[in-house]
């Protein structure tokens, strides 16, 4: 039975090759979609799955507000790992990352300089091999770290410092100063972590190793439960235990107790969020690295399942269209004895076999097209991930399913027929009884004109952002990293660099305004504590010439100055601090904080001299919160340069002539201002790409569809059109003429689409803080773009039937 339905199956894909064609390619192309986005999907929902015990383990996570100034951080204090650990039996252990920034590194016999950014260096406690359970290639898992002055490698970073030997016990410079020990070697961690470090360096080593504080937030914190340990009670007793930790603390250095604290209206709150959920539901303060968004998982997902469903729907519409050419068929079949059990067995197998085709072809075409997926995706996945046992046995799964809804209706629909009727020919067929037809070629363009209204509302977003007054001037301007490595020869860097008449200005500065977040402190207004009244800004140290480099805009009062010594203890404000503290006269007026002067506490007043529009230092994602500058004429590790001259090229050699004059053998890193800035919204750029190339695919796929409709619509009415014809009708009115009921269609899908996309992006755009306005050309335009391309699909059929000789149409009448 089954081969005789596979032979009639081929026979039938044969001899209808041209619908068969546009069904394969159809579900080829949605399987090959499905196929990308099903990889992208499983990739994210992968990370950090990888590390043993991975259920157990949580990390740690602060949330406060201070003075209408919310704190969400990915960090927790210094003390806190090793309380907890020593506090609830069933937390099994507990373990800590400390950031840090960018190092140069070079063996103890070699001149050669290799640069760490601050993402692939770290501080970390010595028991990370045992925590993660992650297996050394050299050296011993439980010492590696022990001692101080000691550091661990990956094998990549091993093998381009050392080559392929051992090098446990090697010796390590780093910033030219401090000498390391390595004390193992390390597989890279897996691509699908929340963090890559290349070196991870002794906890020990690090001041903050066991600070007492538990209101300075600088560490990633992990806990590691016991099997079958209460989490939930785990939570509800940490914010108590917390409290009893953090009140001392308030009392000591604010003046205040925690209940009057939270009388005042602030909070601080702890919280634990499972590892694998780290990468798609935390953007914080202090992530180690930019996560991905469960949002975008949903939204391609949801991209994935409709454009496979429009495939299908080709294959249900041309089906059920062709249903008059097989409803003899049909009839005969059952005239001779077939059950109906039978003839859906029998459609049912063409789809399946439509279905596996179009898989073989979709693994093809995704294997040619992996590269620029990567591309647009910024994932980085191997053929292997494709062609894995498990993800192609779920591929032919999801293509079984596929064949079996896209031959579902079309099955039971053709085993209804009635042999009399079938064999009299009276069957009541074509577009306009094909109410059905109809609804599922309204989905399809309600899907594809949804999307290129979502793919247009992302570009004038991104299109907001980038022509969005800043508060600074981004173009012209190249930043230089890692000043700090020329140490006393800075100013020698920056004298010999503002030789060249092509730089107009150079700052010094720790604050770059691109994406970046100050220090959090804690500040009061006056010159004494102030309990009532505390806030939290960022700070930045900055030199002089800092607002004129990046044409900042004084508003009140004046910038830092050379003429005014008292000027150390002197401010800058954004107009947001002004705001948030209410200062009416801001000139003059004191703001406070406390300093570490050799281990003790003391009280600083800076009094604010200038105040500054805002400007935005962060993603528009989020409102500009407030920041004060301090002057520091020598500090920062980031020198920027505005410039006065398109030839960037001739900038670069000579700043890096400059470096090599004061800092021979050292890396020269440098990067546009502007080119950053874009960077940060680099997530976004590459969903615009995605909505590009998914919408044109799902406006090719329902088009496919109508192509096929069209074709077979014309070859219905192929006498009616002859006789149109000989009666006086123009080409172009039967064009219009067959045309009219598509068209009707796809107007329809628009008043569906358009409310569907408005509500969709008005979500999507909800995210930032900064936002266009949802425009109505926009929708016009979609509506418009989606009406031309059906008409040209339809019209080219329409045009080839109108075009015919209506003798050829007529001659058997």
């Amino acid at each position: 039975m089954l081969k005789n339905y596979f032979n009639i199956a081929f026979r039938n894909l044969t001899k209808h090759s041209f619908y068969s064609v546009i069904n394969i390619l159809g579900l080829s192309v949605g399987l090959t979609c499905f196929l990308f986005i099903a990889l992208f999907v499983k990739d994210e929902l992968s990370y950090d799955t990888h590390f043993k015990d991975s259920e157990k383990i949580y990390r740690t996570d602060f949330t406060g507000m201070i003075n209408g100034n919310e704190i969400v951080a990915a960090l927790m204090c210094s003390p806190a790992a090793k309380s907890v650990k020593e506090t609830f039996p069933n937390v099994e252990d507990a373990f800590r990352f400390r950031g840090t920034g960018n190092w140069f590194v070079k063996k103890a016999d070699s001149q050669e300089v290799f640069k760490f950014e601050q993402t692939e260096v770290v501080y970390a406690d010595d028991n990370f091999f045992t925590f993660w359970s992650k297996d050394l290639i050299y050296g011993n898992p439980e010492t590696c770290l022990l001692n101080p002055k000691t550091l661990v490698l990956d094998k990549t970073t091993a093998k381009k410092i050392f080559g392929d030997i051992n090098p446990v016990g090697e010796t390590l410079i780093l910033d030219n100063e401090q000498t390391y020990k390595v004390g193992g070697v390390y597989e890279d961690l897996p691509r699908n972590s929340h963090f890559h470090y290349n070196i991870m360096l002794t906890l020990k080593d690090h001041w903050e190793y066991d600070q007492p504080i538990w209101m300075s937030f600088n560490f990633n914190t992990y806990l590691k439960f016991r099997e079958g340990a209460d989490v939930q009670t785990f939570s509800t007793d940490l914010p108590k235990y917390m409290e009893s930790k953090f009140g001392p603390d308030l009392q000591k250095f604010m003046g205040t107790t925690y209940e009057e604290f939270l009388e005042a209206g602030n909070s601080a709150e702890f919280r634990l969020i499972p590892l694998a959920d780290i990468h798609l539901k935390s953007d914080k303060l202090g992530d180690i690295e930019p996560n991905g968004d469960i949002k975008y998982v949903y939204i391609f997902s949801a991209i994935g399942a409709f454009i496979l469903l429009l495939a299908c729907i080709n294959f249900m519409n041309l089906a059920t269209a062709r249903s008059a050419g097989r409803a003899k068929e049909v009839g005969l079949r059952k005239a001779m004895g077939a059950v109906k059990s039978q003839l859906i067995g029998q459609f049912l197998s063409e789809a399946i076999i439509i279905s596996f085709l179009s898989t073989i072809i979709a693994f093809f075409l995704a294997g040619v097209l992996l590269p620029y997926f990567e591309t647009i995706s910024g994932k980085s996945l191997a053929d292997s991930d494709l062609l894995s046992s498990g993800f192609m046995f779920i591929m032919f799964g999801v293509a079984l399913v596929s064949g079996l809804l896209a031959g579902s209706y079309p099955a039971f629909y053709l085993s209804a027929f009635k042999p009399v009727e079938t064999l009299k020919g009276r069957l009541n067929l074509g577009l306009k009884s094909g109410g059905l037809r109809s609804a599922l070629v309204v989905f399809q363009f309600v899907v594809s004109i949804a999307m290129i209204i979502g793919t247009a509302v992302v570009y004038d977003q991104l299109s907001f952002i980038q022509n969005k007054k800043l508060g600074f001037t981004k173009d012209q301007v190249i930043a230089v990293d890692d000043i700090w490595v020329l140490d006393k020869k800075k100013e020698a860097f920056m004298q010999e660099a503002m030789r060249s008449s092509q730089i107009a200005s150079g700052s010094l500065t720790s604050f770059v305004p691109i994406g970046s977040v100050g220090n959090n402190s804690a500040y009061w207004p006056g010159e004494t504590v102030n309990k009532e009244n505390t806030y939290v800004f960022n700070h930045r140290s900055v030199d002089y010439d800092y607002v004129e480099t990046l044409e900042m805009n004084v508003v009140e009062g004046r910038n830092f100055s050379r003429d005014f010594p008292t000027d150390t203890l002197a401010i800058l404000v954004n107009e947001a601090l002004v705001k948030a503290v209410g200062i009416d006269e801001p000139i003059g007026f004191k703001i406070s904080t406390f300093a570490d002067f050799g281990g003790s506490q003391e009280v600083v007043s800076y009094r604010i001299v200038g105040v500054l529009e805002d400007f935005h230092y962060e993603s528009m994602k989020t409102e500009i919160d407030p920041v004060l500058f301090k002057l520091s004429p020598s500090g920062g590790g980031s020198a920027l340069f505005r410039v006065t001259t398109n030839d960037l090229d001739g900038v670069v050699a000579s700043l890096k002539s400059a470096w090599n004059s004061v800092a021979a053998g050292q890396p020269f890193e440098y990067y546009f201002l502007d080119q950053k800035f874009d960077n940060q919204y680099r997530s976004e750029q590459r969903i615009g790409q995605v909505f590009v190339v998914f919408a044109i695919l799902a406006i090719f796929i329902a088009c496919l569809g109508l192509f096929g409709l069209a074709s077979f619509t014309a070859e219905q009415r192929i006498k009616e059109i002859g006789i149109r014809k000989v009666l006086g009708a123009s080409v172009t009115q039967i064009v219009n003429m067959l045309s009219w009921n598509f068209m009707k269609l796809v107007g329809i899908a628009f008043i569906f689409a358009a409310p569907l996309a408005y509500f969709g992006m008005r979500s999507w755009l909800d995210d930032f803080a900064y936002r266009t306005d949802l425009k109505i050309w926009i929708f016009a335009v979609a509506g418009l773009v989606a009406c031309v391309i059906a008409w040209l699909t339809m019209g080219f059929q329409s045009w080839r039937a109108a075009r015919s000789n209506p003798a050829n149409s007529l001659r058997n009448e």
